[in-house]
């Protein structure tokens, strides 16, 4: 139970709370935002001090929506642990499944084929745009515009026919495999693919044309909530938040995995580290997604989707039931498992949010023996209640959208 004389401390060093004298404290109201709350979407739960509509002083809590994801990763086997990432930050799934095969690849120097290479790039890219639509056009619904969310949540629909066709989910896939994928895409997937990115393009332009001069979107979103990028930096903030504060920082150009260094994209940053700079970063950022997926469907070669290393790879069904070798390479793989040799590795990708990293402990057996997860949102929620201080209660949901929390990555 969180003490509200804790919110109060002496030496405070937010300056709405030092200009409140000590008989004005008293008249504080506390009140909680979540977490049954329709604007903290999950299990957030932020105590606030407020003088009237103002946020004096405020303390967050990440709830308990997690299950608990590095513990049951430690009882099961690598294989097993891909469907518990898709529960991280589940709007885009497929990019915690290759963060994590990623990671488990570069421990047992697995080389994976460049046609999975590239398939990941390009449904990693398609879960960066519906996340941000996501996003966006969540946060625009907590600010009072309705109508952006069906131009921004139409068009996601259209991308999770098509996730749907290629690994019968929508939401959570565990479409990735270590050493490669599921399976490969079906006949019609690029054509799809391409027609859908026609009518994101258009969605987005729509939502921009009823926002971009719109007085009242304007004046909830500029020069709201802002935060440095120094302060941004310290707290270890990446991704769109942190570009939105200046800081030209992104893992596909900095540290350039799976050819991202042979595509053109730019890297979009704002100015002032505000409300409005974390929605516009996440538009053009779709719009440079856009074009890494076009370059990738051009690019993309014919040849397995799935490595031929035995320590990870299946033997095809005629192997299995046609030869002894086979037979004892399925046997190995499902009764024993994947075994890395001992050792410590950290890797990270760029996800939706920022720098999905995953530290992996292997101790021989076919279980992880510890796995820790670094996850973006931990991050940006660590400031939030800085933020939000000397603020409004309605600015602290404008804000809490554009930082885009979501509790499954979030909540350890």
């Amino acid at each position: 139970m969180i003490n509200p004389k804790t919110l109060l401390p002496i030496e405070s060093s937010s300056e709405g709370l030092n200009a409140v004298q000590p008989k004005e404290k008293k008249d504080l109201v506390m009140v909680n935002l979540g977490p049954s709350h329709p604007a903290t979407h999950g299990t957030l739960r932020v105590l606030c001090a407020l003088d009237g509509e103002s946020i004096v002083s405020a303390v967050t809590e990440i709830g308990y929506l997690h299950r608990g994801f590095e513990k049951d990763c430690e009882v099961h086997t690598f294989q097993q642990c891909i469907p518990y990432t898709d529960r991280l930050n589940y709007v885009s799934a497929i990019m915690n499944n290759v963060g994590f095969c990623k990671t488990v690849e570069k421990m047992m120097n697995i080389q994976v084929p460049e046609r999975a290479i590239y398939l990941r790039v390009i449904t990693c890219e398609l879960n960066r745009i519906i996340d941000h639509l996501v996003c966006a056009g969540a946060n625009l619904v907590d600010i009072g515009a309705l109508t952006n969310f069906w131009y921004s949540f139409n068009v996601r629909e259209k991308v999770y026919n098509i996730l749907e066709k290629l690994c019968g989910a929508r939401l959570t896939s565990s479409y990735t495999r270590i050493g490669g994928l599921s399976r490969d895409v079906y006949p019609a997937f690029g054509e799809e693919v391409t027609a859908v990115l026609k009518e994101i393009r258009k969605g987005v332009l729509d939502v921009q044309k009823l926002i971009s001069k719109n007085r009242i979107f304007l004046d909830r979103t500029k020069d709201v909530c802002v935060i440095s990028k120094e302060k941004a930096i310290a707290y270890g903030w990446t991704g769109p938040t942190l570009r939105a504060c200046g800081v030209e920082y992104d893992l596909r150009k900095a540290e350039p995995y799976y050819h991202y260094a042979d595509f053109k994209f730019d890297v979009p940053v704002g100015s002032r580290g505000d409300v409005y700079d974390r929605i516009f970063v996440r538009f053009l950022e779709i719009e440079e997604s856009i074009h890494i997926i076009e370059q990738a469907l051009r690019k993309l070669p014919d040849g397995p989707v799935m490595t031929g290393d035995k320590r990870v790879a299946l033997p095809p069904k005629q192997q299995t039931y046609g030869n002894i070798e086979g037979l004892m390479n399925h046997f190995k793989i499902i009764m024993h498992g994947i075994c890395p040799e001992p050792g410590v590795i950290y890797d990270a990708t760029e996800a939706a949010n920022g720098e999905l990293g995953f530290t992996i402990v292997a101790d021989g057996s076919k279980n992880p023996y510890r796995i820790k997860c670094r996850p973006p949102c931990f991050m940006n929620f660590a400031v939030f209640h800085e933020m939000i201080e000397g603020a409004m209660i309605a600015d602290a949901v404008a804000n809490l959208g554009s930082i885009n929390i979501i509790a499954g990555e979030l909540d350890r």
